[in-house]
Formats: structure tokens, sequence, C-alpha cells
């Protein structure tokens, strides 16, 4: 496993961006595919974003594919989440992860480490 602390996020009117980070240490970061989640109160934790761990390859669900953008540093060990367009529906704790794995992947499960959250709040 790896440790993850995130900064970021916020309080932001709707079409608005925040972008939230996500700092790795332990292993050696570049072997770990990264996600993002997010929980909605009184939801599931749901899929974000995931990147893999070189040559980067990104999935994005849906609801949010043309509006946010997964990056990582793999030389500063951090992951990020840019969010631009924001809607009131994209209000939720946000969760980086980590899986020590290759690909990307949509499945929580997958992921064995797991950052603090970070609200991300999206008035209308």
């Amino acid at each position: 496993q790896v440790q993850l602390v995130q900064s970021g996020g916020g309080l932001v009117q709707a079409g608005g961006s925040l972008r939230l980070s996500c700092a790795v240490s332990g292993r050696t970061f570049s072997s770990y595919a990264m996600g993002w989640f997010r929980q909605a109160p009184g939801k599931e934790r749901e899929f974000v974003a995931s990147i893999s761990w070189s040559s980067p390859r990104t999935v994005y669900a849906d609801s949010v594919k043309g509006r946010f953008t997964i990056s990582r540093d793999n030389a500063k060990n951090t992951v990020a989440l840019q969010m631009n367009s924001l809607k009131p529906e994209d209000t939720a704790v946000y969760y980086c992860a980590a899986t020590p794995t290759f690909a990307y992947s949509n499945l929580a499960e997958k992921y064995d480490s797991w950052g603090q959250g970070t609200q991300v709040t999206v008035s209308s």
C-alpha cells in the first residue's frame, strides 16, 4: 500500500472550475494506476476517472467525460483531477485511490489505498 494525501476542493458556483491533487508516498508511485471516486450524500461511492501507471491511458465516467481531466506526474508522485464546467450534481466528497496494477480500473474493489477525501460543493 501507499499513503495518499489530498488537497484542493471547496465551494464553487456552477460552471466554475476546481483542481484536486493527491500526493502519494510509500512504494514506487509509477507502479500504481490511480483513480478518483466520489460519494454524494445518501449515495454509493462512484467512479470518476482513472489513469494507468505509464504511457498514461485514461478512462472517465460518462457523467464527467469532456469536463474532467485526470493527470499524473510520476516525478513528483502526484495525481490531479482538473474539474471544469462544474454542475451541482458534481457535489460530493472526492477520493483519490491507488491500485498496484498497470491498467486503469473503474472498480473500487481493485484499489487498496485511499485518500482522506475532499469536499467539493457546487452551488447553482
